[in-house]
């Protein structure tokens, strides 16, 4: 007979821009046990450090670093594949993972990946994720960024992907957030009333991000 046992979704989380993994992962402490307890996080540095002034200098410790590189408009990306190659490194070594989480410029990113994956220009060697987390996150091409090359077709067409969203109503990234949001099909809401920050995960919200994740990952394997 076939032994089952319970294992917790493996979740990528991708920090925002100038900080870190282990900042993140400080951010996310702040949801409560019963949230945190029943997934695997997996917290990531991006590949290269930050190339100016960190907002959360002062705050949390360096060293900082940034997921891409871009001009000071966010409109023109460089070295962007090294960004996709060193990501598909990570979850080779680290995975394999059922979803992405992203903060901001983390969360820009994650939202992409789907498409991408689905193109074949990104993650060809590892298997395709089956959701996402987005707190704060842009869209690539835009109000606000550019569409960087290997992300052209990222959002060519509703992306088939499950997602949760949240999003802050006084988050300077707002409206970028809500344009995003209506990429993707039948996409999943958390509202808070604070800015462009992880939020604190209460009640009916963190209960909601918990059925989110179990309903698109199976908590059984078989061996």
């Amino acid at each position: 007979m076939e032994n089952e046992i319970r294992r917790k979704p493996r979740i990528l989380c991708l920090h925002s821009f100038r900080t870190s993994g282990r900042i993140f992962q400080m951010m996310i402490s702040r949801w409560p046990e019963n949230v945190t307890g029943e997934l695997d996080l997996v917290f990531a540095d991006a590949p290269f450090p930050a190339e100016g002034k960190s907002d959360v200098e002062g705050i949390y410790d360096p060293p900082y670093f940034e997921w891409f590189k871009s001009d000071k408009e966010f409109k023109e990306f460089y070295d962007f594949e090294k960004c996709l190659n060193y990501l598909e490194d990570f979850m080779l070594t680290h995975g394999p993972f059922d979803g992405v989480l992203g903060f901001s410029q983390g969360a820009t990113l994650a939202a992409a990946l789907p498409g991408m994956q689905k193109e074949g220009v990104a993650l060809s060697k590892v298997p395709t994720i089956k959701f996402l987390i987005i707190i704060s996150g842009g869209k690539f091409g835009g109000a606000k960024f550019g569409l960087p090359k290997l992300a052209a077709r990222a959002f060519s067409s509703p992306v088939n992907c499950p997602s949760l969203h949240i999003i802050g109503e006084l988050d300077f990234l707002r409206d970028e957030s809500k344009a995003l949001m209506r990429s993707f099909v039948d996409p999943v809401v958390i509202k808070h009333a604070k800015g462009h920050c992880v939020p604190r995960l209460t009640g009916e919200d963190a209960d909601k991000m918990l059925q989110f994740i179990t309903k698109y990952h199976c908590m059984k394997s078989r061996i």
